[in-house]
Parts: structure tokens; C-alpha cells; sequence
């Protein structure tokens, strides 16, 4: 049927689904917030916001029966029009309706799980006017603004929309829904046949509520001035909840509290998580539950619940399973794996440690973050990682204090409650890019987080309460240490994983990238053959690193090609590659070599240099010119390096005569240095025996030896001092082909560290002074140097 309510036109189903009401009865023309909770009765919510947004509303006749049935329920209710849902944190739905026009349920039947009822419109009918009904109407309106004057729970406002309404019926209904009476009172009213009898029934309710309420207030002003601070108190709070009874929000606070001293109490939490939670639990409970602030601290509290507090995971401890796994996941890397087999000892021997400070520093695509991974796994612990590239505030490590509108707590708590246990493997990436600026220092912040002795109290500015961090194993990486603040430093082990040799990169390929770029690719149920040929052409020729991960991405290549040729419809059951077809699929080589002197030349020396991507050769040329005392370098070179090659022609000028060369020989003379692939930057004081050869050689005119390559620091007092970085610069002269070295001899414990496979073929000279340099390089020796150097030697050793 269709019904005529306010200015709209509205049709009215003949059935619709049944909400059942606890302890509220709706009238026409108001608009009611209900809380449904219910399975059936939010079912039959659904099914109206799918149809016509139509519900009848029913009350029941007894409010604690969870499952009512249809006789269970009032005969007469009233067909109402959802106006908005909202979900509320705890799961229950707070729905806004609007109510339309009586009902009376002729057939109540349970579907799908909920029920709907066939009804039939209750129509008053046309009423007519007359001098009893509008002075019923009267009497009503005035012992209606008596009760609201007596009763302090109905706001003043409902009198002054009152006045504004001129329909007898609509003026009934909305006293009707401002009484607080209960459910048997209201429905009676509601069922009234005719407005009449509403109007007496409203009468009479009104004048024993006026009694009642002078009663109480003769009462309350004799007992006010006796009551204790207890009782006023909850005085109060059973005044509140009547006013939520009335708004339906009745049990959605207090239902959210009991659940939240629930959570504090079935979890152990240490003594100071506990107070600040209960604290804040009964903070809670006192605020509006829409209020901005009881959003923050619930939002606090579930920060603070949430935490893994004392929740750890056990440590595998069979060494065999162990070293397994991470044998299985990465190839060499013996010093971390070695690392965390002694912690496992001391865990099993002292039963608790506290979590090492690991930092793994090494060039990109050696397999740092993944080993960390691979440490995670092998421990049966949860991984998590953070990335500190880049990063420069302050508050991403230490959180932002709650007094800021949308804080957080740090990463390092929010990477703790997604891992879910206190003691995970966390890995801080890129330790050496962490950045600094006005927001602060995190690198600062991670001193407190890196020390053993001071993680067991980390403070989050946003937690408030100490977090113990000194189970966690943390491990960091770096591709160098310069850039790491010393303090930093300095609560680190540091753990060098150097670059890959040839033989190495190809073993990880067969092992790992290929089976897993197969995987990926789709390959894995084709025969795929890569000749070592094939592998060393592509690591020779189309890449230049330490790692491995620019030989995955060319494996890559390769591999998708082929993919091509297969979905294309090409039938193959194997695929082999060779050298021919890997230059044919990657075209023309990328990288050629350094282009290496083959015979002694004049003013020209071969250095061996570290990079970020792993060692090079690095030779140096040099070229005297009549001039006036000027020395130019070029070839983007950096500061130390330029105060090298000044140090250089210090030492020579200082020994001319015994290099057979004049005083003043500088003053008519300029020289140049140039270090060849001017675009790449070159820093650092190993290059010192090269230049200082180089010079040397240019000014004598004796030619330098160029299947050897050296490096080391010099001082002006003619001493070389050790340097870092030769597992690359070996490896980068073996790629290279010269087998002739010479390092300094305060380098000799480095060099007997490395792997025997990069030492096998290589001759290592060992030199203490220049003069050992020279004798070793120079194919001549100038001047009287031969005299000046009789008793030194330049000591040899020859690793086969």
C-alpha cells in the first residue's frame, strides 16, 4: 500500500523482515538509534538494505530472550525506514531508523535464517476535530511540559518542536516516545485504537509519573546533603545509563571495557604494562565513546594489549639442521654462518644470551639481506625487516609522543607486533645510508637500540612504558663502514662477506639462480643446460660485480628469450647454451676489461683499487712537461687520493740525488696524473705505491713492469702502511690476469684469512718500505737506489 508520510509518497510492502527490540518501542514520525547484535536480527537488517531499507519493528515481551519466536513478540509494531548503518568496534551494528506507520503482524515465518512477518497497515483514520480532543490535547501538552520541568533526563528542546507540531496524532506519538516507561506502558499506547483513548492513556501515565518524580525530588533534596562521595557517585553513573538506555547505547561502552580487562587479565604483562593499561582502561570508561580523546587512548590500548610482550619462540638448537639450512640457502659465507653456530653454543651451554649485534658489510648482490633470512630460518625465529635507507626522522625508530594527532609507535614496536614474538631475527638494512637532518638523528636513536646493555629498557616515545629488546637478534648491513658513525660502530661485530669468485658465482648459479629463475619463468619441465663456458662468457663479459645479482638479471634475459620461442608453439624437450648462443641472445659485450699495457712502459704503473661493486684495476699514468713546478690531476679524482700523489713527489724531491735527479728539478717542470675512466670517482690512500712508482718512472724515464700490480699507503718517511679491501682487489687481478702482486707486509694476516681458491696461482710480494717497491717494479733501478737498497728485499711468497 502506499502511505502519504510528510511531503513523500511511500510504498509499504506487504511483508517485511522482523527486527526484534529488547527494551524499546518505536512510534511514528520519530527516528530511533538502535544497536542490533544478533545473528537473525542482523540478517534481516541485510535483507532489507538489499530490498526497500523497510523493517517492522517489533517489541518483545520479555527483553532478556535471545531467540524469540513469533510468540515471543507484540502483535502491533511499527513499520519503520532504515536511514543509516554504522558498524561499531565491537561488532554490533548501530542502525538510525525513522518510524512510518503502525502494523499489525497477521503471519510471522522464519526464512533464510531470520524472520519476516505479513502485516496489514494500522490506520487511524481521518480525525476529526473536535472541543474533547483538543482539550485532551491540552491537558496532555501540560502535564507533558511538567514532567519534562520535574524529570531532568528530557532535554527542554522536545517542548519547543512540540509546540511546532498541529496533527493530533503526530502530537501523541511524540510524547509517547520522549516517556520513560516501560516496554508493557509504551505498547499499550502504541496499540491505542484511537487517538482519544491515546490521549487518556497518556493522561494517566503522565499523572502518576508527575506524582513519582515530586516524590523523588522531595526525597533527593532531603538525602543530597548526607550522601557520601561513593554514592553521588554512582548516583551519577545509574542516571547515565539511564540516558543510554534511552539512545540504545546502553552496553557498547562498558561491553568494550569488560573486554578490555579481559585481555589484561588472560595475558601475563609485565607490572608496569598493566598499571599504564588499567590506567587507561579506567580513563576510557569515564569519556564519551565518540569523543576525539577516547579514540586516542583506545587507540593507545590496543597498541599496548597487542604487543608481544613475553611471547618468544624457541630456538632450533640441532646443529645439523642448522647449518643444513643455511648451506642449503647460500653458497660459502662461512664467517655469519660460523657466528651463529657459537651462539646456539652458548645458548645451549648458558641457556639465555642476549641477542648478538651482527653487521654484515660487503658489495651489493653478495646476499646480506637474504642471509639474514636465511639466519631467521635456520633458528626457527620470525624475520622482520626495516630499511633505514634514506630514512631521516627521528620518530620512525622512537615513535611519536600521543599528544600528536595521528601518532604511532616506532617501526621497531610496530615490526615487533606484526612478527608477534619478542625475540625475532631483525634485520636493519643499509645501516651506512641512514640519513640526518633538523627532524633528528635516527642514528643516535639505534645506539640505545644496538647496545646489549641498554635494549633491555627501550623507550617509544608513543608507549610510554619500557620495551625489553635484548632478545632480539639484530643484524645490520652495509656495503662499507665509513659511513657509520664510530659509537655506532663501535656496538657492532663487524662480519665481512666478500666478493664471489668466478668459479663461486657460477656454482651459486647452478645451485640457486637457475632452479629458481626456471620456477619463475616457467621453465621448470624443460631440460635446461648452461656450459660452463656459457657462464663464465656471461660473468666475464656482461657483468661487473661482486654479487650476483646483475648475473641473475642477465640469466634472466636469457632464459625469457627461450620462453618466447616455447609459447610461441616451438616444440623443445632440452635447451642447451654455449658461448656463441649467449653472445647471440645478450648481443655485444658489456664490459671488455681495463685495457692493460702488455710491455714495461715509462710513467705508467698498474694499481688495484676497491669499489662499491668490488675491486678493479686501476692503472696510473704520468707525464712530465717543461713548466713551473705545477702538478695536475685528473680522472674525478678524491682528496686523499690527490694528497697521495702530493706525498709522492714530496718523498721524490726529498730523495732526488739519490734518484740521480737535480734539487731543484721540480721548478722547471710540471707534471701530470691521469687515472684513466675519468667519469668514475676514485678516492682513498691505496693507490700510494702506484703513483709514487709512476712518478718516479715518468721523471727517470725507467719503465715500470706491467704484469704486476701493487697497492698500498706511503708515508713521507718512505714506509707503506696496510689497506683494506683485497679480497676484491685479488680477485679483480685475477679476473684481469696478473698474478704479480705486491701488499703491504702489514697486510700478511689479511691475506692468509682468504679462501686458498683465490690465493691458488698468485705470487704475493710483501713490501715494508718504497724502496722495496721500487726494486720490485721498476724494471731499472734509477740513480744510486741500487746502493741506498743493498740488504733490502722485498719478501715473496708464492701461493700455489
Amino acid at each position: 500500500m502506499k502511505l502519504k508520510h510528510h511531503s513523500e509518497s511511500i510504498t509499504i510492502a506487504s511483508r517485511l523482515p522482523v527486527l526484534p527490540l529488547r527494551d524499546v518501542v518505536v512510534f511514528p514520525y520519530m527516528i530511533y538509534p538502535l544497536l542490533i547484535g544478533r545473528e537473525k536480527t542482523m540478517n534481516a537488517l541485510q535483507e532489507a538494505m538489499i530490498r526497500d531499507k523497510q523493517v517492522l519493528l517489533v517489541a518483545q515481551k520479555q527483553a532478556g530472550m535471545d531467540n524469540p519466536s513469533a510468540n515471543d513478540l507484540y502483535e502491533i509494531g511499527i513499520v519503520a525506514r532504515v536511514l543509516q548503518v554504522m558498524k561499531m568496534p565491537n561488532g554490533t551494528l548501530k542502525v538510525l531508523v525513522e518510524g512510518l506507520v503502525r502494523a499489525q503482524v497477521k503471519k510471522m515465518t522464519r526464512s533464510r535464517n531470520f524472520l519476516s512477518a505479513s502485516l496489514e497497515i494500522v490506520s487511524p483514520g481521518p480525525v476529526k476535530a473536535d472541543k474533547e480532543l483538543e482539550a485532551m490535547s491540552r491537558t496532555v501538552a501540560e502535564s507533558f511540559a511538567e514532567y519534562v520541568r520535574l524529570n531532568r533526563r528530557v532535554p527542554d528542546e522536545i517542548l519547543v518542536s512540540l509546540a511546532s507540531i498541529e496533527d493530533y496524532q503526530q502530537r501523541a506519538d511524540s510524547i509517547s516516545a520522549h516517556l520513560l516507561q516501560n516496554i508493557e506502558a509504551k505498547q499499550k499506547v502504541l496499540e491505542a485504537p484511537t487517538i482519544k483513548k491515546q490521549f487518556k492513556i497518556l493522561a494517566e501515565i503522565l499523572k502518576s509519573e508527575i506524582e513519582i518524580l515530586k516524590i523523588e525530588q522531595k526525597i533527593d533534596g532531603s538525602v543530597r546533603e548526607s550522601m557520601s562521595r561513593s554514592q553521588r557517585e554512582f548516583y551519577l553513573q545509574q542516571q547515565l545509563k539511564a540516558i543510554k538506555d534511552e539512545l540504545g547505547q546502553y552496553d557498547e561502552p562498558a561491553a568494550e571495557v569488560e573486554d578490555l580487562y579481559s585481555k589484561l587479565e588472560n595475558h601475563d604483562f609485565p607490572e608496569q604494562v598493566r598499571a599504564k593499561a588499567e590506567e587507561e582502561i579506567r580513563k576510557l570508561s569515564k569519556m564519551h565513546p565518540y569523543s576525539a580523546e577516547s579514540g586516542v587512548v583506545r587507540s593507545y590500548l590496543e597498541w599496548i594489549l597487542n604487543l608481544p610482550w613475553d611471547t618468544h619462540t624457541d630456538d632450533r638448537t640441532n646443529f645439523k639442521e642448522v647449518r643444513a639450512i643455511l648451506d642449503g640457502d647460500h653458497y660459502g659465507l662461512e664467517k655469519p654462518k660460523q657466528r651463529i653456530l657459537e651462539h646456539l653454543a652458548v645458548i645451549r651451554l648458558a641457556g639465555k644470551v642476549k641477542g648478538p649485534i651482527l653487521c654484515l658489510v660487503g658489495p651489493p648482490g653478495v646476499g646480506k639481506t637474504s642471509v639474514g633470512r636465511s639466519i631467521a630460518r635456520s633458528l626457527d625465529r620470525e624475520f622482520v625487516r626495516m630499511s633505514l635507507g634514506g630514512v631521516h626522522d627521528e620518530a620512525e625508530v622512537r615513535g611519536h609522543r600521543r599528544t600528536y594527532i595521528g601518532a604511532m609507535p616506532g617501526r621497531i614496536i610496530q615490526a615487533l607486533k606484526k612478527a608477534g614474538s619478542s625475540n625475532p631475527v631483525f634485520l636493519f638494512d643499509e645501516i651506512d645510508k641512514v640519513g640526518k637532518d633538523f627532524r633528528g638523528d635516527p642514528s643516535s636513536a639505534l645506539l640505545e637500540v644496538l647496545d646489549p646493555e641498554q635494549n633491555n629498557t627501550f623507550a617509544d616515545n608513543y608507549l610510554e612504558v619500557e620495551y625489553d629488546l635484548s632478545d632480539i637478534l639484530f643484524i645490520t648491513t652495509a656495503n662499507s663502514t665509513a659511513s657509520i658513525p664510530p659509537p655506532l660502530r663501535d656496538r657492532m661485530e663487524i662480519i665481512r662477506l666478500p666478493g664471489y669468485l668466478d668459479f663461486e658465482k657460477v656454482r651459486i648459479a647452478r645451485s640457486f639462480l637457475i632452479p629458481k629463475l626456471l620456477k619463475e619463468i616457467g621453465l621448470d619441465k624443460v631440460e635446461v643446460d648452461f656450459k660452463d663456458e656459457a657462464l663464465f662468457e656471461i660473468i666475464g663479459h656482461y657483468t661487473r660485480e661482486a654479487g650476483v645479482r646483475e648475473l641473475e638479471r642477465q640469466l634472466s634475459a636469457i632464459l625469457r628469450k627461450s620462453a618466447v620461442s616455447l609459447a610461441e608453439g616451438k616444440r623443445v624437450r632440452k635447451i642447451s647454451f654455449g658461448r656463441a648462443k649467449v653472445n647471440r641472445l645478450l648481443g655485444a659485450p658489456k664490459y671488455v676489461g681495463t685495457n692493460i699495457k702488455t710491455k714495461p712502459t715509462v710513467g705508467y704503473a698498474v694499481g688495484l683499487a676497491w669499489t662499491e661493486v668490488g675491486g678493479d684495476v686501476l692503472p696510473v699514468e704520468v707525464v712530465p712537461m717543461t713548466g713551473k713546478a705545477r702538478l695536475t690531476l685528473t680522472g674525478s679524482l678524491g682528496d686523499v687520493m690527490r694528497e697521495s700523489a702530493t706525498a709522492a713527489l714530496s718523498f721524490i724531491r726529498k730523495h732526488a740525488e739519490l734518484f740521480g735527479l737535480k734539487d731543484d728539478f721540480f721548478e722547471t717542470l710540471d707534471l701530470h696524473i691521469h687515472i684513466p675512466e675519468g667519469a668514475v670517482p676514485k678516492e682513498g690512500p691505496s693507490a700510494g705505491v702506484t703513483l709514487i712508482t709512476a712518478v718516479l718512472s715518468s721523471l727517470t724515464a725507467t719503465e715500470v713492469r706491467t704484469d704486476i700490480a701493487m697497492t698500498g699507503e706511503i708515508t713521507l718517511t718512505g714506509d707503506v702502511l696496510p689497506v683494506g679491501g683485497l679480497n676484491e682487489k685479488l680477485l679483480a687481478a685475477k679476473r684481469q690476469k696478473i698474478v704479480r702482486l705486491v701488499v703491504p707486509e702489514k697486510n700478511r694476516k689479511d691475506i692468509e684469512e682468504l679462501q686458498a681458491d683465490l690465493l691458488e696461482g698468485l705470487e704475493i710480494n710483501y713490501v715494508k718500505t718504497i724502496f722495496d717497491v721500487l726494486k720490485l717494479t721498476l724494471v731499472s733501478m734509477p740513480g744510486g737506489t741500487n746502493r741506498r737498497m743493498k740488504g733490502s728485499s722485498g719478501r715473496m711468497a708464492r701461493n700455489s
